[in-house]
C-alpha cells in the first residue's frame, strides 16, 4: 500500500525545515496526522529499569521540545517518548534558518541551540499529558539541558530534576548538544561526577520512592581514551543508570552536498549511522554491558535497528526518518525487527543485545 507521506513530503520539503516541523506539531496537536498502524509482538517487549516498554522503537529528543504533543506520538507506535531538551529559562536559541536537509543523503544539519518556552510551559503541558486518562502505551523519557547563559550547569540541571523527576519515567542529562557553548566540555571525567553527584542528590530529594532512572547522552565525536574516561567515571559515580548514544556529530563526509555541508552545526541521519553504531559497539565493550544503552543514529530501517541492537543497544530513537519516511517508518521497523529475530533463531529482542560483540570473544 502507498505510504500517505509520499504525497505530502514533497510539499514539506519546499517549506524552510522549521516552519515544516512546526506545521507538523499544529497538526499532531489538532488530530489531523493519521496513525499508523501499531505493531504489538511479545518479543519485542522490553523489561529495563522495573519500567515495560512495548518494543525497543523511541522517539529520540529534539522533536517534541515542550511536550506538546506526547500522547499523539505515543499512539503512532513508538514504544518510548522522550520529549525535551527542556531548560529552565525559556530561550529562543540560534538565529534562524538553524536547520538543514540534504535529502539525497538523508541528512539533516542543526544548530538549534535549545530553543524551548521553558520549564513553566513544559510543565504545565507535562502535567495536561498525565492528568489525561486513559494514557496511551509508552514509557516517557524527559530530556534536560542548561541555559545558554548559566556558568554554572549545575544549577540548571538539579532545578530541572527537582521539578521533573517526579513527573519522568527516565532523565536524560543532555551533555552532548554541539550547540551549546561549554555543554560538551562536560563530557570529561571530574566534571562529569561532580556533575552527577549533584544531580543524584537532587534526584534522591525530590523522589523518596521509586526515583527514574538517570541517563547521560554524549556525543559520537569522542576518541577511545575519552570513551574509556567517560566509562570509567561512570562506572566508579555508580550514579547514572544508562547511556544514549549518540548526538550530532560534527563531521561532515566527503559525499554531502558541500552547501549544504558547510553549514554549522551537528549532522545526524544516515550519514551518523555507521559512526553512532561503532560508538555503542566501543561502550559496550567497554562497560562490559553494566549499563544499559540507548542507541541512535541514521536509524531508517529494522536492519539499522537491529544492527545497534546487535552492536550493544537495549533500546533505539529514531527522529530523522520521520522526515524522510513518515510515520509508517515505526510500523516498519518494529516489523522488520521481528522478522530479523526469527530469521536468527531468536526468542526475544533481548538475546540479540550484544550479539556481535558477544562473538568476538
Amino acid at each position: 500500500m502507498k505510504n500517505p507521506y509520499d504525497c505530502l513530503r514533497p510539499l514539506f520539503f519546499r517549506l524552510d525545515a522549521e516552519r515544516a516541523h512546526h506545521l507538523t506539531v499544529c497538526a499532531l496537536k489538532t488530530g489531523m496526522v493519521p496513525m499508523p498502524k501499531t505493531v504489538s509482538h511479545p518479543a519485542l517487549e522490553v523489561s529495563l529499569w522495573d519500567r515495560k516498554f512495548p518494543n525497543p522503537v523511541g522517539l529520540a529528543a529534539g522533536f517534541d521540545k515542550n511536550a506538546a504533543v506526547i500522547a499523539p506520538m505515543m499512539k503512532m507506535g513508538f514504544g518510548f517518548v522522550e520529549v525535551g531538551t527542556v531548560t529552565p529559562k525559556p530561550q529562543h536559541g540560534n538565529p534562524r534558518p538553524r536547520i538543514f536537509r540534504d535529502v539525497d543523503n538523508e541528512a539533516v544539519i542543526n544548530r538549534m541551540g535549545f530553543p524551548n518556552d521553558g520549564l513553566n510551559r513544559f510543565k504545565e503541558n507535562l502535567q495536561r499529558f498525565l492528568d489525561k486518562k486513559p494514557r496511551p502505551a509508552g514509557i516517557l523519557g524527559i530530556n534536560i539541558g542548561m541555559n545558554k547563559t548559566q556558568t554554572e550547569p549545575a544549577k540548571d540541571y538539579r532545578l530541572l530534576v527537582q521539578q521533573l523527576a517526579p513527573l519522568a519515567d527516565y532523565i536524560t542529562v543532555n551533555i552532548s548538544s554541539p550547540n551549546t557553548p561549554g555543554l560538551r566540555d562536560l563530557q570529561k571525567r571530574a566534571p562529569l561526577m561532580d556533575l552527577l553527584a549533584q544531580i543524584h542528590d537532587e534526584r534522591t530529594k525530590a523522589c523518596k520512592i521509586a526515583p527514574p532512572p538517570l541517563l547521560v547522552k554524549f556525543a559520537p565525536d569522542l576518541d577511545e581514551a575519552q570513551q574509556g574516561e567517560l566509562v570509567g567515571a561512570l562506572l566508579d559515580s555508580k550514579a547514572a543508570d544508562g547511556i544514549i548514544l549518540t548526538n550530532t556529530t560534527l563531521d561532515r563526509p566527503d559525499y554531502l552536498d558541500p552547501d549544504f555541508a558547510a553549514e554549522k552545526g551537528g549532522l545526524s541521519g544516515a550519514p551518523l549511522r555507521d559512526k553512532s553504531t561503532a560508538v555503542i559497539r566501543s561502550f559496550y565493550r567497554l562497560t562490559k554491558g553494566k549499563i544499559p544503552i540507548i542507541g541512535l543514529g541514521g536509524i531508517s530501517s529494522g536492519a539499522d535497528a537491529y544492527d545497534k541492537i546487535k552492536a550493544g543497544a537495549t533500546l533505539v530513537q529514531l527522529y530523522s526518518a520521520l522526515v524522510f519516511k513518515g510515520p509508517s517508518v515505526i510500523e516498519q521497523i518494529n516489523t522488520e525487527l521481528v522478522d530479523l529475530l526469527q530469521k536468527d533463531g531468536l526468542a526475544h529482542i533481548s538475546n540479540a543485545v550484544g550479539m556481535d560483540v558477544k562473538k568476538e570473544k
